[in-house]
């Protein structure tokens, strides 16, 4: 007769037995997913416990209150991969077309990735109710990532390679088409100009308009390359 304690196999591993380090990365996956379900006000740390299967008490261990976990959430989300981009863009030797091409591709990739969804409608949805929150990712996010497509901009302003423009705003100009188009590509049943075009064609589109609009009229160093 089999014993009614025969070990559990490893792919039935309780999600608490997990080892501690794995943790934080548990309840990171949670939050965004209980936070773009629910929005920030409504979420409650028990409902981010459940879904990581882990106890209320073990968050507390790693994240003192909903606010501080939202901000990780966000920095480990984004912010993240701003620092790799900037280490990537300032590690960079050739053109600025090339880091802004690179940019480009990478912000992208991010704007059409799982997370992106979610994050959009709490920060547009809900943060204004949360001034502290607002601060953070403002300063942390929007004017983080726009100075580093600034840098780039002053860059290819100073070779020669794009023309006299104000970085800031031209850095404004280049997010705003990349959130609505992939925005647009997310529910693109209801948007016909993007139907019937894959990614690809939609981020090749958008690097040739964005670089014919700021590159220089005197020089050829500055032509896209979207290969």
């Amino acid at each position: 007769m089999a014993s009614s304690s025969s070990p559990t196999r490893p792919n039935q591993e309780p999600r608490w037995r997990r080892l501690p380090e794995d943790r934080p990365r548990q309840i990171l996956t949670a939050a965004l997913e209980v936070f773009g379900e629910r929005g920030l006000a409504a979420a409650r740390l028990d409902d981010i416990a459940k879904r990581a299967g882990l106890s209320k008490g073990t968050i507390y261990l790693y994240f003192p209150n909903k606010e501080e976990l939202f901000r990780e959430m966000v920095r480990d989300t984004v912010v993240s991969k701003i620092e790799r981009r900037e280490e990537e863009i300032n590690s960079m030797t050739g053109s600025a077309t090339d880091a802004m091409i690179r940019f480009m591709r990478g912000h992208w990739a991010f704007i059409r990735s799982p997370q992106f969804a979610p994050l959009f409608r709490l920060i547009h949805a809900e943060i204004h109710h949360f001034p502290d929150l607002a601060r953070f990712y403002a300063e942390e996010v929007v004017a983080r990532g726009q100075r580093l497509i600034a840098g780039i901009i002053e860059r290819g302003i100073a070779s020669g390679e794009f023309r006299r423009v104000e970085p800031l705003a031209a850095a404004r100009m280049l997010t705003a088409p990349f959130v609505m188009h992939g925005l647009w590509c997310t529910h693109r049943e209801a948007f016909t100009s993007v139907a019937r075009k894959t990614d690809d064609q939609i981020l090749d589109e958008l690097i040739d308009f964005y670089l014919h609009a700021i590159r220089s009229t005197d020089s050829s160093a500055g032509e896209p390359r979207t290969t």
